[in-house]
């Protein structure tokens, strides 16, 4: 089994939305990405799409949910803020199926140091993209093997 830890497409500038920044959507190129994403995922047998409640992260695993014709379940325990140990504990509470959690950069950041320390990724180059994302191979509800995925 698998989780599939995408970071979020690219978004607008944070410095220039006046708005709410849990309601900053995905630019066109931000769009783009999460539509490859969805190509990209599409064939593999994900069986539950949980995302922060953000909004340039749920657009970012919308086309995947309408390709494979699964709900996204908002989850604050992947908010920015939350920690790479919320992506841990959701690891072990879905152990045995296939994920898909989209999530933020510091969220993604917090988690590869995590994967650094147990020797699962070496440090250089450990990337953190916008729209990348990383496979995290599961056993019994811990982390077997990552493999880094680029952004589309």
């Amino acid at each position: 089994m698998a989780a599939y830890v995408v970071r979020h497409a690219k978004a607008g500038d944070r410095d220039a939305w006046k708005a709410d920044d849990r309601l900053r959507p995905l630019t066109m190129s931000g769009r783009r990405q999460a539509e490859e994403l969805a190509e990209a995922l599409k064939e593999e047998q994900i069986d539950k799409i949980l995302s922060s409640p953000y909004v340039r992260c749920m657009q970012t695993v919308e086309p995947l949910a309408v390709k494979l014709n699964l709900p996204i379940e908002p989850r604050n325990d992947l908010e920015e803020g939350a920690g790479g140990e919320s992506v841990i504990q959701l690891i072990k509470e879905f152990k045995g199926r296939t994920t898909v959690f989209c999530t933020h950069g510091d969220v993604v950041e917090e988690l590869v140091e995590q994967l650094i320390a147990q020797g699962l990724v070496s440090p250089a180059p450990a990337s953190n993209e916008m729209g990348g994302t990383w496979v995290l191979d599961e056993q019994d509800g811990k982390i077997a093997r990552a493999k880094y995925l680029p952004a589309p």
